[in-house]
């Protein structure tokens, strides 16, 4: 088999970029190299995400790695569902969550500390592990009403969200993953020729996943559930995967999140010598499951001390973490 860069069943121009764009997760896998993955890169989705809260620097890179990641691995989901990506840590940024619903409605939030974050700015402490703390980190994939929630949960440990993940994938799904996630900044101007500031995040996710099954065998985590002894073993890459993590190892963070770059130029870059067929793209966008219905189940369940407190200047306002909505109530409408 020749190597080459396919689109589902039609062979494309080797290295032709802007199938994808952004906003749009795009499937690949290499037959000859046995993984599979995903790459994104993200634009106008997420900075209308970011610019909505006007998050710090250091928060909104934090979040947009989240999203990216997010995107990837809920893009993936074969049946109607969420995932929710969540770290809960003692760090100045105590709380990040992004909330994927099938097919590809994303949103997510960020909870900071302003004086916490100030102070490590100011310390320059500003690396990750340092901003989020010690934690875990939590998968949770919800399907539906009638169906138990799954939830995988690791303690956040390693220096960078990608490393993070990957030790989830190693522990909770024992599936060798490679992630690397990028964020920049985009400066450029208007249509009228005005400065402007946008966000920008791109990501590639790669799955080893043989026919073999005895190829897949990884050392596990120390406390993992291997026989005593067995998580001290250390077993030599498989030659196909080490040269996928070389591969993606040679990702500059610019080629993540360069709109010159694109998913199908990036892939072809990597894997155009063993092949990489790619599927049609995933879009994703900005929209929050958030409804006044929704949220009007939640006050009926108040008592109605609870209702009473809630009242302001003769209503109940609720907004919405996510999307910033706000939702005006009249305090009749509920019992208590």
């Amino acid at each position: 088999k020749q190597p080459e860069l396919m689109m589902e069943t039609e062979i494309q121009t080797l290295g032709e970029p802007g199938f994808a764009g952004d906003d749009h997760v795009l499937p690949f896998e290499v037959d000859n190299l046995d993984v599979r993955g995903r790459t994104v890169q993200l634009g106008p989705m997420l900075d209308a995400i970011l610019a909505r809260h006007a998050y710090p620097d250091p928060v909104a890179r934090l979040l947009a790695e989240a999203v990216a990641l997010t995107v990837l691995l809920g893009t993936s989901l074969k049946f109607e569902g969420k995932l929710i990506i969540q770290t809960k840590g003692d760090g100045p940024v105590d709380l990040l969550v992004a909330d994927f619903t099938t097919p590809g409605d994303l949103r997510a939030y960020a909870r900071f500390d302003a004086e916490r974050l100030e102070a490590a700015q100011a310390a320059g402490a500003t690396g990750p592990a340092q901003l989020l703390g010690n934690g875990v980190l939590a998968f949770t994939i919800d399907q539906g009403e009638y169906m138990q929630r799954y939830q995988g949960i690791v303690e956040m440990k390693g220096e960078t969200l990608e490393a993070m993940a990957e030790t989830y994938f190693r522990q909770s799904e024992q599936i060798p993953t490679l992630v690397r996630l990028a964020v920049a900044e985009l400066f450029d101007r208007d249509e009228d020729g005005k400065p402007r500031h946008s966000w920008r995040a791109g990501g590639i996710v790669v799955q080893f996943l043989p026919q073999s099954p005895e190829r897949m065998r990884r050392p596990d985590l120390p406390g993992g559930d291997a026989p005593q002894g067995v998580e001290d073993l250390v077993h030599a890459d498989d030659d196909s995967w080490a040269e996928a993590r070389a591969l993606v190892g040679t990702v500059e963070p610019g080629e993540l999140t360069d709109p010159d770059v694109g998913a199908e130029r990036l892939l072809y870059r990597l894997f155009h010598e063993r092949g990489a067929r790619v599927y049609p793209p995933v879009p994703v966008a900005d929209r929050c499951s958030c409804s006044k219905e929704r949220l009007g189940e939640v006050l009926n369940g108040f008592s109605a001390e609870e209702i009473a407190e809630s009242i302001e200047d003769g209503e109940i306002t609720v907004q919405c973490e996510f999307c910033s909505t706000s939702y005006r109530f009249d305090p009749s409408e509920f019992g208590g």
